[in-house]
């Protein structure tokens, strides 16, 4: 068995399967009015650095979703930001996750309606949790466009921000406020992936699903250990360095 996708069954023996199932739900919550347009040309280009880390969490990945889970663990004020690409893809595994570590979790979009929203803070309620979305009260200095828009009792006081998907100039100006930024970008040489103090090169829904796992597991004395020793220069590095040598080895195939 498998999927309906645009009125085509996706059999699970597909090549594609899963990269196919998540643009299907992109594209349903699209048209829900949840995802932006420019979302789903944001989601393309993720999955475009995908394919050149092999659609697989990576070691260099996971060592830093160890590092993100431990930081989180440590904060005292963590916060998960949500746009309507992370609602469309895992907003079960978000709200799992905030719960486990104790995490509030807001919304932030560039493209802010209120139609948008209500839709991703109703769909979040499906899940049990209310989460911070209508009526900011609080700026992001430096910042001139709609996700400067936050709550004081959210990102504007956290001690820690994860930022799922790429947004860089909001996590440039969230760490010149003091913060400690988490990204999970596919695309280690974006903006985002160059200021966070965590970046995570892995796919989003993946990620996530490691994170809960590891928050589960890991403690307050392992979460110290483990950010001691963790160098995000060197993650992103690796990260590179992978696709360097996995290209060559492809090239070589041809």
């Amino acid at each position: 068995m498998g999927f309906w996708g645009n009125r085509l069954m996706i059999p699970k023996s597909h090549p594609r399967y899963e990269s196919l199932k998540k643009r299907e739900r992109l594209i349903k919550y699209f048209r829900k009015g949840i995802v932006a347009e420019a979302g789903l040309i944001a989601h393309g280009r993720g999955e475009a650095f995908d394919y050149l880390i092999g659609e697989k969490t990576q070691p260099f990945a996971y060592e830093a979703e160890k590092a993100a889970v431990a930081m989180m663990k440590l904060s005292k004020s963590p916060v998960i930001s949500v746009n309507g690409n992370v609602t469309a893809l895992c907003a079960g595994e978000i709200v799992e996750l905030s719960r486990i570590l104790n995490s509030k979790v807001e919304v932030n979009l560039f493209y802010r309606t209120k139609k948008r929203v209500n839709l991703i803070v109703r769909e979040f309620r499906r899940y049990g949790i209310d989460v911070l979305g209508k009526e900011p009260d609080a700026r992001i200095p430096g910042l001139e466009h709609n996700r400067a828009l936050v709550f004081s009792g959210g990102i504007y006081s956290a001690d820690c921000v994860l930022v799922p998907l790429e947004d860089g100039d909001r996590t440039k100006a969230l760490k010149g406020m003091g913060k400690k930024v988490i990204a999970i970008d596919l695309n280690p040489l974006s903006r985002t992936s160059q200021e966070a103090d965590i970046t995570i090169v892995d796919e989003l829904t993946r990620a996530v699903k490691v994170m809960i796992d590891l928050a589960k597991k890991i403690d307050e004395n392992q979460a110290r250990e483990i950010l001691k020793n963790y160098d995000n220069r060197k993650i992103i590095s690796q990260s590179l360095i992978f696709i360097q040598e996995r290209l060559r080895e492809l090239s070589l195939l041809l």
